[in-house]
């Protein structure tokens, strides 16, 4: 009888952990994009206008927890990206709804942006390549990658990325408006805004 329990118990949690594990759906991420998200990132993530970022081609796990970090937590406390509009959208999705609209605007294609001042490029190149070894800042290279995709699950695709956004959120991590990336904000306190403008400049012409 002990026995038959425990196999009984071992079946109920392998059934739970398949349930948990299930692929995401991007029909139901498609109808929460095009419902929901559209109107600033585009149906295909493809946001039209800098002050918006490009969604398509991004980390899930990435896109995820942003998601989850414009939420205010259970106990009440602050979210950890402070935006009044995403937080807004964030709280009325749940876990299975989040994860469902990443892996969605993950799988489509983005349309890149490009640079747009030629003259910086030669800057953008060389912090995103060499960092600022002056001010102990480590190649972009080293964690976004040469071609500016990223690595899954750890750091961001920001290749083809609105230049204008990428300065924006490097401006807030040193600024101290965006919290929810210690290394982030380090390296940010420590670039200056011609430097914050020439990487960011840069990565947007990455393919």
């Amino acid at each position: 009888m002990i026995k038959f329990l425990i196999s009984a118990s071992v079946l109920t949690l392998a059934s739970t952990a398949v349930t948990y594990a299930a692929a995401p759906d991007l029909a139901k991420g498609s109808t929460i994009a095009n419902q929901v998200c559209a109107a600033c990132h585009g149906a295909e993530g493809n946001a039209t206008g800098a002050a918006n970022p490009k969604l398509a081609g991004q980390h899930p796990e990435y896109l995820a927890k942003q998601l989850h970090n414009f939420k205010a937590g259970k106990d009440g406390k602050a979210p950890e990206r402070n935006n009044a509009v995403m937080g807004g959208f964030a709280s009325a999705l749940s876990d299975d709804d989040i994860r469902n609209v990443s892996a969605y605007y993950a799988a489509q294609t983005i349309k890149p942006a490009s640079g747009k001042n030629a003259a910086l490029k030669k800057q953008g190149e060389k912090i995103w390549r060499g960092g600022i070894a002056d001010k102990g800042i480590a190649a972009c290279a080293s964690c976004h990658g040469a071609n500016g995709k990223g690595i899954p699950v750890q750091y961001p695709r920001l290749g083809g990325q609105w230049g204008e956004y990428t300065e924006a959120q490097l401006t807030a991590f040193r600024q101290g408006t965006r919290k929810n990336n210690a290394q982030m904000s380090s390296i940010a306190a420590k670039m200056s805004d011609a430097e914050i403008k020439a990487v960011s400049d840069y990565a947007a012409s990455l393919r």
